[in-house]
C-alpha cells in the first residue's frame, strides 16, 4: 500500500475500531512506532501524520532548545532581517539526537516505576494484551496498570515447543498449534518485580480447559471459544533483551 492517504485512512479505521475494548492502548501505541522517527531539519519534509505539505513545530511557551530556534527565525522574519544560518543543520541533528536521549530517559523512568508499582501484586494475576513477540517469548502489558512485561519461551516450553512465526506475528506451538499473537488477551501471573533491572517477569496462565488464548486483534476472535488449553506453566522466567518483533518507536513530526 503506497497510497498515503490510503494508509493514514487505515491507520483512522484501527483506532477507531478499537476504541473502548480492551487492547486500545496497546494497538494505539503500536500504531505511533510504526511511524518514521520524529527528527528536525532545515528541509521542508512536511508532516506525514498531518498530512500537511508546509510544517514548523514549536510550542509557546518555549518547552525545548528548538522552539528557541524557531522563533529566533520567526522574529527575524517579521523583522524582515532573515541571516542564514550555516549550522542550521548541525542544530538540528544535535537536537534530534538529544530529544530521542530525553525520550529514552523517560521510559526508563516509567519502567521503574512500572516495576516498583508492580512489586506490591507479585503472585497475583491479571489480565493482559500482548504488546510483543519475539523468539523468546512474548510481552504482556496488563489492562488494569498498563505495566508491561514478559513470558518466556522457557516456561512456555512446559506446555509446548513453541516457534516463532514472523510472518503471522506469533509464537506457535509445534505440537498443539496454540498462537500467541500481538493483540491477543491472555492471563497472566506476576511472578518477580526486579527493580535493578527494571523488569517484570509474568508466567501464562491457562484458561480453563477447552478455551484457547482470545485473539483482540483486528480480525480477531475476542470472547470465542478455540482449541483446548491441556496444561499450565508453574515455572518462573526471566526477561531477557528486548529484541524481535517489538515494533520500534516512531514517530515524525
Amino acid at each position: 500500500m503506497h497510497d498515503e492517504r490510503a494508509v493514514a485512512a487505515s491507520f483512522n479505521k484501527l483506532l477507531a475500531d478499537v476504541q473502548g475494548k480492551p487492547e486500545q492502548h496497546v494497538l494505539e501505541q503500536l500504531g505511533i512506532r510504526t511511524m518514521a522517527k520524529a527528527v528536525y531539519t532545515s528541509a521542508n519534509i512536511g508532516h506525514y501524520g498531518l498530512g500537511f505539505e508546509y510544517y514548523c513545530h514549536f510550542t509557546s511557551p518555549i518547552r525545548r532548545y528548538p522552539d528557541v530556534m524557531v522563533h529566533r527565525i520567526l522574529q527575524e522574519c517579521l523583522e524582515k532581517n532573515l541571516a542564514l544560518d550555516k549550522k542550521m543543520d548541525e542544530k538540528c541533528k544535535h537536537c534530534s539526537d538529544r530529544e530521542r536521549k530525553a525520550m529514552e530517559a523517560e521510559r526508563a523512568g516509567n519502567k521503574y516505576k512500572e516495576v516498583e508499582f508492580m512489586q506490591n501484586y507479585v503472585g497475583q494475576e491479571f489480565d493482559g494484551i500482548i504488546s510483543g513477540v519475539a523468539s523468546f517469548g512474548f510481552f504482556v502489558e496488563t489492562v488494569t496498570h498498563k505495566c508491561e512485561g514478559m513470558v518466556t519461551v522457557r516456561d512456555l516450553n512446559v506446555y509446548d515447543d513453541f516457534r516463532l512465526d514472523e510472518t503471522d506475528y506469533a509464537l506457535v506451538g509445534l505440537r498443539t498449534k496454540q498462537k500467541f499473537r500481538m493483540g491477543d488477551l491472555v492471563k497472566i501471573k506476576v511472578v518477580a518485580a526486579n527493580l535493578s533491572k527494571k523488569q517484570l517477569d509474568y508466567e501464562w496462565v491457562p484458561l480453563k480447559k477447552g478455551i484457547s488464548n482470545l485473539s483482540a486483534g483486528p480480525g480477531g476472535e475476542l470472547g470465542k471459544k478455540g482449541g483446548g488449553i491441556k496444561s499450565s506453566n508453574q515455572l518462573t522466567g526471566r526477561q531477557k533483551d528486548k529484541h524481535g518483533l517489538k515494533a520500534s518507536n516512531k514517530k515524525k513530526k
